[in-house]
């Protein structure tokens, strides 16, 4: 199982408009497809679609705008009502990342392809009508690619189908009848950029090899090859009339290139990191959207100088750009690249792409301090105790965010005191013993109906009545922290392929619940809708006079005790079993008995502490154990190596 903190919004890998109703949408590393309003300078943010679990790599807008489809590095298609912004059927075929779609306006077909060289053909009406239970679709292939697909193009009548892969050569189908019918060479990279023409008789590519080529289909051939670039060409955009071309990549410039005369060109503007895709507006005047590996999304305007080559821009050569100041700019968030989780095993200290330094809370899925552009490491240290808790999740940065896994094997071995992590009233005498794992599953599935539960509650805390009267009431989640409703939740198999997301809040919804159903392994179920307390761990060790005392050591007899059992419990039975000083009803803690070791603190007087501990010491590799240690504590700092430890008493005749 995977939970995400939702977090800032990361690399903007693709973006498309759609200038009738003045809409933007992006979406990128972060797996989140966004809709932003172009008229809202201020507040341009509307919507966040979070389907995905993985980076977005391209979207394109069908059905006159009604219909968003998306490609993600999660494996899967996924379609979209883009005005109410929700999925609505998710496709499965592809075997490996999916990489590029093609969209043929007018046969209202889309072409996916990706990392596992196949090409499929989408009817788009067909998938608007799919639902979460029926999702059983049929389409075409195309075969014959020998490596990765980077990029697609295709049509606008749908007749001719290009794709661009590692192979760094074009490949040309005919998509009506799936047929193969040319591969193009000349690029010495990969193709990262496609356009056609409507007829299909020319396209036109961008390489990493930071060369743009003209081709014609009918030739066969490529009848031009342009070095504009001084970098890889990653992007490429063409007006309706495919007589200018826009092209930008890793040199942070975009240029507007006549197709029919290509040495005519004009710089239109240049960024501040490289350029991913560009997205030209059909409104008039004509606008370039270009998004960029800072997150930044911004609007340049095409400046029209002269129309005399019946052009979009003036025909030119000079390096000054025609635009400096972009007509509309989306900011983008810094990505987290580095992190450290601190010894307390709850909090992540991060640092991104500014050099910012924050501290996070995995428990509540919540940044709890920005710490500014401070040393991380220097920051780590200060906040290190030498309090043990074991590992009981992994962390992940592919999106940009942070990705929280819990995993059957480690997921409940993090046992902590309700005291020691401030979750326990300071009124409070007991000092319950908490499952981070166990607690966090119950949180994160809080909504979902199937984990509420009844409980007895005393009414007088409730609403004044006496001590003995006691009511049922419906209570969710755990009783010690929630998490934001908006926290993506995602279920996947072992190896990664992903079975399900939802936002947390969104559990309690009819299709959500029944996928939740299907897709909640046994061991959570057991956890948030049984109750079930996770087991204890334990740890073996051995208890032998200290060399110190002349005492002759004792038959070795191999103890067992929860983890988290302290060093104050171990010298308590030394004194009242092993010296013989204490009741004949004292603690039984370090025995092979479980019910015995796990007793509370509390079944002992502060009297009976305090008595021990002035009469015997505990060491560990000759260093004297404080009382308040645990034993995990003891065998991570001062034991430090393999095989059961050790411990030693020794009398303290002194006192």
């Amino acid at each position: 199982m995977i939970y995400l903190p939702g977090f800032d919004r990361k690399w903007l890998n693709i973006l498309v408009s759609q200038a009738a109703v003045d809409r933007l949408y992006t979406a990128g590393r972060d797996s989140i497809v966004r809709i932003w309003n172009t008229r809202n300078a201020n507040d341009p943010y509307i919507q966040s679609m979070e389907h995905h679990t993985d980076w977005v790599n391209d979207v394109v807008l069908c059905c006159g705008g009604r219909t968003l489809i998306s490609a993600s590095s999660d494996t899967t298609v996924k379609v979209w009502n883009a005005h109410k912004g929700f999925c609505m059927s998710t496709l499965r075929t592809h075997k490996d990342y999916v990489k590029a779609l093609a969209y043929a306006k007018d046969r209202e077909q889309v072409a996916s392809a990706g990392l596992d060289r196949a090409i499929f053909l989408w009817d788009v009406n067909t998938l608007t009508a799919l639902t979460a239970s029926n999702n059983t679709v049929t389409t075409s292939s195309l075969n014959g690619n020998k490596d990765s697909i980077y990029s697609l193009g295709m049509n606008q009548p749908g007749t001719v189908i290009v794709s661009g892969s590692t192979e760094k050569v074009l490949r040309v189908w005919d998509p009506r009848t799936c047929q193969k019918l040319m591969k193009l060479k000349g690029h010495s990279d990969n193709v990262k950029a496609l356009v056609l023409n409507r007829e299909g008789t020319q396209c036109i590519s961008g390489s990493s090899d930071g060369t743009i080529r003209f081709w014609s289909l009918g030739q066969q051939r490529c009848v031009q090859t342009l070095r504009v670039h001084d970098d890889g060409v990653w992007a490429l955009a063409a007006n309706e009339t495919f007589t200018t071309l826009y092209s930008g990549g890793r040199d942070h410039r975009v240029w507007a290139i006549d197709i029919r005369n290509p040495e005519n060109r004009t710089l239109i503007c240049e960024e501040k990191a490289p350029i991913l895709k560009l997205e030209l507006t059909h409104s008039e005047p004509p606008s370039l959207w270009v998004a960029t590996t800072d997150s930044t999304i911004k609007n340049w305007p095409i400046r029209i100088q002269s129309q005399r080559h019946s052009g979009d821009f003036d025909v030119n050569q000079d390096t000054t750009p025609t635009s400096t100041q972009p007509e509309f700019t989306i900011k983008g968030g810094a990505s987290i690249r580095q992190y450290t989780v601190l010894n307390d095993k709850r909090h992540i200290m991060t640092k991104d792409t500014e050099s910012n330094v924050a501290v996070w809370d995995v428990l509540t899925a919540r940044k709890v301090e920005d710490r500014g552009n401070v040393n991380m490491e220097d920051e780590a240290k200060k906040r290190f105790t030498q309090v043990y808790v074991p590992n009981w999740f992994s962390v992940d940065l592919k999106t940009g965010l942070l990705t929280i896994h819990l995993e059957e094997s480690d997921a409940f071995a993090a046992w902590v005191s309700a005291k020691e992590v401030g979750m326990c009233s300071t009124n409070d005498s007991s000092d319950p013993k908490l499952n981070f794992g166990g607690l966090l599953l119950q949180a994160l599935l809080e909504y979902w109906p199937r984990t509420q539960f009844e409980e007895e509650t005393d009414a007088n805390e409730l609403n004044g009545g006496s001590d003995n009267e006691r009511q049922i009431s419906a209570s969710t989640g755990n009783r010690y922290f929630s998490i934001p409703g908006h926290t993506p939740v995602i279920f996947s198999e072992i190896g990664g392929r992903t079975l399900f997301r939802l936002l947390c809040r969104d559990a309690g919804g009819e299709t959500e619940q029944i996928l939740l159903n299907e897709t909640v392994p046994s061991w959570v179920v057991d956890i948030t809708v049984e109750r079930n307390v996770p087991k204890f761990n334990k740890i073996p060790f051995f208890l032998q006079p200290h060399s110190s005392c002349g005492t002759k050591s004792l038959k070795k007899d191999r103890l067992s005790a929860s983890d988290m059992l302290q060093v104050r419990k171990v010298i308590e039975h030394v004194y009242e079993k092993v010296i013989g000083q204490g009741s004949e009803t004292g603690s039984q803690t370090a025995t092979g008995n479980s019910t015995a070791t796990e007793k509370s603190e509390t079944d002992k007087d502060d009297d009976q502490h305090s008595i021990a501990e002035e009469k015997v010491e505990l060491l560990c590799n000759d260093q004297v154990l404080d009382p308040n240690m645990d034993l995990r504590t003891v065998k991570h700092f001062i034991w430090k190596q393999g095989g059961d430890l050790t411990l030693h008493y020794r009398p303290l005749n002194n006192k």
